[in-house]
């Protein structure tokens, strides 16, 4: 949804911020925000989202008056959402549109920022919530399909609350997903859940659990699904971090034989749907994290088709960190400057930031400094 933005906002922003004697270093502790998003939002270059408004408003008490300044265009209002909601039947046009928004919000995943998104996903998940509590009348198969989208639309909240840290709330919505895919029969969703746990204790330093967790996924996953490709990606990279270069690398060609007879899905950015790009970052991240001498060559040939296409910001800060942790060894400096375009880019998420301090360990660990670099990350680094 698009916000109408007071022009006065920004200045008026700042001058709350000045009032309250506090530095944009000091309210982005308060509100728990990065410093440099508070910067676009003062100088106008980002456009504030419903949360950070709320929180902004009651950190510099305000009465309210940042709320008042922004308005929304129209997408699924809560005026719009209760039009909808008093049907006497949910229609056939209605579900469709459900599963229409949970694709489109799943496209929007790799190139909108997680707090952009988290309060779209939110929205359609609380307008799937009321549709099944309202008692309103419709058949099973309705009601399986609004449930399938509800489990959908779960996970996608725990995988965005995953990428903020916000790691005990994204739990409770991974538990949630899974009973939807349990109640539906639908394995695919079970598969991801088990594959987004997966991924949240790799990066949180358990490539053990991380593996087992894959491994599951696998299992129950449905045959040639994105699902069971996804983690058996997911099982190369956990093999990588736990040193086992053999088993990384026949999980590496399992996953090639795997990707190789598919063609270009309709929607590759979809988060949900595997394409054979998504495959080839995935074999640059594990042949770095494994520290395969290939790994460069992989890294920058992913990188330079990404910024040839220009469309895929995460994905090309990802490309990046692959390249800086590849090229550590060899040429520290300019690894120093790929993590750095990275950083500076804003797409890192916080899951990600532990492959930025992992960089940088490598470097004080062979004696390089890289004081342009750690000012970037105190500048870019999102706040627990």
């Amino acid at each position: 949804m698009s916000r109408i933005v007071d022009p006065r906002w920004p200045s008026t922003l700042r001058e709350f911020r000045q009032q309250a004697g506090l530095s944009l270093r000091d309210l982005a502790a308060q509100v728990h925000y990065a410093k440099s998003y508070l910067h676009d939002l003062e100088t106008g270059r980002k456009t504030p989202t419903p949360d950070v408004d709320g929180r902004l408003d009651d950190v510099l008490d305000t009465g309210g008056v940042l709320t008042t300044m922004l308005t929304d265009d129209g997408e699924h209002d809560a005026a719009e959402l209760a039009r909808r909601v008093t049907a006497t039947d949910i229609s056939t046009t209605t579900i469709a549109g459900i599963e229409a928004a949970v694709d489109e919000l799943a496209t929007a995943y790799p190139t909108t920022a997680s707090h952009v998104l988290l309060p779209r996903v939110r929205r359609h998940l609380t307008y799937v919530t009321t549709l099944v509590g309202s008692g309103r009348r419709m058949t099973l198969d309705q009601h399986r399909r609004i449930l399938v989208a509800g489990g959908w639309l779960s996970l996608l909240t725990a995988t965005v609350l995953i990428d903020l840290h916000r790691r005990d709330a994204a739990a409770g919505h991974l538990r949630v997903a899974d009973e939807m895919g349990a109640h539906t029969g639908h394995d695919e969703i079970r598969a991801w859940c088990l594959e987004t746990r997966a991924w949240e204790v790799l990066t949180g330093g358990d490539p053990a659990a991380a593996l087992d967790l894959a491994h599951g996924a696998q299992t129950i996953a449905p045959a040639d699904s994105s699902a069971k490709l996804q983690a058996t990606a997911q099982t190369g990279r956990a093999l990588a971090l736990l040193g086992d270069r053999q088993a990384t690398g026949r999980r590496l060609a399992q996953l090639e034989r795997m990707v190789s007879p598919l063609g270009q899905p309709d929607r590759p950015e979809h988060h949900y749907r595997y394409d054979p790009g998504k495959a080839r970052a995935y074999v640059a991240t594990t042949l770095a994290w494994v520290g395969d001498p290939a790994a460069a060559t992989e890294a920058s040939d992913v990188l330079a088709g990404l910024l040839t296409e220009g469309s895929r910001p995460r994905r090309i800060a990802s490309a990046r960190l692959d390249l800086g942790q590849s090229l550590l060894p060899a040429d520290p400096h300019e690894a120093v400057a790929q993590v750095a375009a990275a950083v500076a880019s804003g797409r890192v998420a916080a899951s990600n930031w532990w492959r930025v301090d992992r960089v940088r360990r490598g470097l004080a660990r062979i004696g390089v400094p890289a004081p342009e670099l750690d000012e970037l990350c105190e500048t870019h680094q999102p706040l627990p």
